[in-house]
């Protein structure tokens, strides 16, 4: 059996490829506030005690709480582009590239350590997540 790929399939892998790099980008920035919070290894999270004496600590469970949430959404975010990019190749690129922006906004966003500043971008990533499209 040959699985023959459509044309601007590469895009797909383009596409895949720089959410990737996303989540890279997200473990770097959360090593950064572990050490200025300075939050020891293994602990996943700042505990409460430590919330209420450093600030730095609060940024590091917003970026912490940030890659988490990417990691949550990018299995259903992989398997709905591979799979849509077999008819639709082009969308389901563009589709992926969008969603990888609007991660990169809510990663800012959410960063800051004031998580309402993610908002917007949030709306946008639940908004995209029930895009219908019929095969």
């Amino acid at each position: 059996m040959t699985l023959v790929l459509p044309d601007g399939y590469q895009y797909i892998a383009a596409s895949l490829l720089s959410a990737a790099w996303v989540i890279v980008w997200q473990i770097v920035r959360i090593g950064s506030a572990r050490k200025a919070a300075g939050i020891p290894y293994p602990q996943l999270y700042a505990e409460n005690a430590q919330l209420k004496e450093n600030p730095a600590a609060v940024r590091y469970n917003c970026v912490q709480r940030c890659h988490q949430n990417t990691l949550e959404i990018i299995p259903l975010i992989l398997i709905s582009t591979l799979i849509t990019g077999l008819k639709y190749p082009h969308f389901a690129a563009a589709a992926s590239f969008f969603w990888v922006l609007t991660r990169i906004a809510y990663t800012i966003g959410y960063s800051t350590g004031v998580p309402e500043k993610a908002s917007y971008s949030t709306q946008t990533n639940e908004d995209f997540m029930f895009v219908d499209i019929e095969l």
